[in-house]
């Protein structure tokens, strides 16, 4: 389920809504800048978001910058200690160990959501 985000062109973008301001306002995700947009209503939102990526897209492309921030393929995730034990002895029932057994579980997950 795709909530409180907006899609276009690969890129997404958070959405909020502030009630003091009356306003909907985002910011483009994955990437190293900070690029927002705010609309007074859904549409205007949508309209705000997509320029916001072409004007990104734009610049990034004059100052030859890649848009979307790279990634490592690795990172650090927090859990519980329960849920870290039984991870662990799950990924050794299924003969894999615990880097390959987070990695299937999330492409499952990501397969499911695409």
């Amino acid at each position: 389920m795709k909530k409180d985000i907006l899609e276009y062109k690969g890129f997404i973008g958070s959405v909020h809504f502030s009630a003091d301001d009356d306003v909907f306002f985002g910011k483009i995700e994955e990437i190293d800048d900070l690029v927002t947009f705010e609309g007074s209503s859904v549409k205007s939102l949508h309209k705000s978001f997509r320029e916001a990526v072409e004007d990104y897209l734009e610049l990034c492309k004059q100052v030859g910058k890649e848009p979307l921030r790279s990634v490592k393929g690795s990172f650090n995730i927090r859990i519980t200690p329960e849920l870290h034990r039984k991870a662990i002895r799950l990924s050794k029932q299924q003969r894999m160990n615990l880097n390959q057994f987070v990695q299937k579980a999330i492409e499952q997950a990501v397969a499911r959501n695409c």
